[in-house]
């Protein structure tokens, strides 16, 4: 009596080896395709922590800005104070070109068929999104306008008024 080898047939069709879980190719294809579009999904909730961290530093920096009339030391200096404004302003309008872009996409033609209704929490959402971009935008050129006014080093400005210095 002879024993045969027993081939499992779904081996026998697919030409390509299981992985340790034993998927095969095509499966691990989607397997693969599905991690990485959960991975672009995660961009929005990127875009919302960034958004949240750049805003405490900063409503950080004007709390620790206010009332002081020194010339700039330490965190306020140009060399950190320059770059950390570009990126509050690139962080916020590339959070409001995403939204934009997505407002786009929702309301093309070829979207309608799978459009749903937006829940309140979506929209209160995005909505704070808008603000908190714009707010950003706002305070950064008021700091551009106002540091220079208030972290003066050199002499005081002359007296505009007689009989006032």
């Amino acid at each position: 009596m002879q024993i045969k080898d027993e081939v499992d047939p779904r081996r026998a069709e697919s030409s390509q080896t299981p992985d340790s879980e034993g998927r095969s190719g095509p499966i691990r294809a989607v397997v693969w395709g599905s991690v990485l579009l959960a991975l672009l999904q995660s961009l929005c909730t990127a875009v919302l922590t960034i958004s949240g961290i750049r805003v405490a530093i900063g409503l950080s920096a004007l709390a620790a800005a206010s009332g002081i009339y020194a010339p700039a030391k330490g965190w306020h200096q140009d060399a950190i104070r320059i770059p950390m404004l570009i990126v509050a302003t690139a962080g916020a309008v590339l959070n409001l070109a995403v939204i934009a872009w997505m407002r786009h996409l929702r309301n093309r033609p070829a979207a309608q068929w799978r459009r749903r209704e937006r829940t309140a929490k979506e929209r209160r959402s995005e909505r704070l999104q808008i603000i908190l971009a714009v707010v950003t935008l706002v305070l950064v050129g008021l700091e551009t306008w106002t540091h220079p006014q208030v972290h003066r080093t050199g002499p005081p400005p002359p007296c505009r008024i007689a009989g006032t210095c």
